[in-house]
């Protein structure tokens, strides 16, 4: 069943049409056509299952029936703070992250990232990774859309991470403490990875003292767009929903 996601508010008689690029795909890459059934979600949890009545002239409608409930999110919640890696490897990583439950995604600028963003090119990027996170819940069939937030650099949001961030993990090949070792927190995990050449010793001892703890994922060391997408595989397993 293809799925589309739809994030303006859902009219009442329930024909929605679809956004220019949406279409396009629709018609032209999917090669759906009229009286196909599909599911549209919101984003933030509304599911509906619905059918095309037309497409004409680049445009595509859908028409909806009543809303259903279904949650595919995970019972914990688990914030990415990932170091911007370059290439494909920070959409793959953001990619994966999704299909694995994350809750949000937090961009980071470190000292060893080989990209260099802020101001319009940052929020640019931003977007595109928003588009990779929407993509990822059509695909697995998430219907809340999680929030990639502004790029930052790594001490600013250090210095502003809040007291609920629940258990905070700084993966760290030289590390000790193993993911069985762990004791689970309530208020959920936040998750923090460095870019390709790892964290400065500066970054990993600023990390240390704000209350990470250093997780090592086995012996070998992992890339950078291996290394979150293990851990949080290994958090699912253990708290999560897998």
């Amino acid at each position: 069943m293809n799925r589309i996601y739809f994030s303006d508010p859902i009219p009442e008689h329930g024909r929605c049409r679809l956004p220019a690029a949406k279409a396009h795909h629709i018609a032209h890459v999917l090669r759906l056509a009229e009286g196909d059934a599909v599911v549209v979600f919101d984003g933030r949890g509304g599911v509906w299952d619905g059918q095309i009545v037309a497409i004409a002239r680049g445009e595509v409608e859908v028409q909806l029936r009543a809303a259903r409930a279904e949650s595919r999110e995970s019972p914990l919640p688990v914030t990415l703070a990932q170091a911007v890696s370059s290439g494909e490897r920070m959409d793959y990583t953001i990619q994966k992250a999704v299909e694995l439950g994350v809750h949000a995604i937090q961009p980071l600028m470190a000292e060893r990232c080989v990209v260099r963003l802020s101001g319009e090119r940052a929020q640019k990027r931003v977007a595109h990774w928003q588009a990779v996170v929407v993509s990822a819940c059509e695909q697995c069939g998430r219907n809340t859309v999680p929030e990639v937030r502004p790029v930052l650099g790594f001490r600013e949001w250090l210095a502003g991470l809040a007291a609920e961030a629940g258990l905070r993990l700084l993966l760290a090949p030289q590390a000790v403490l193993r993911p069985r070792e762990l004791e689970r927190s309530a208020s959920g995990v936040t998750l923090l990875a460095g870019p390709e050449g790892g964290f400065s010793e500066s970054e990993s001892a600023d990390a240390l003292r704000a209350g990470f703890l250093a997780l090592r994922l086995g012996p070998r060391v992992l890339r950078t767009e291996t290394a979150a997408v293990a851990a949080l595989a290994v958090l699912q397993a253990q708290w999560g929903d897998f």
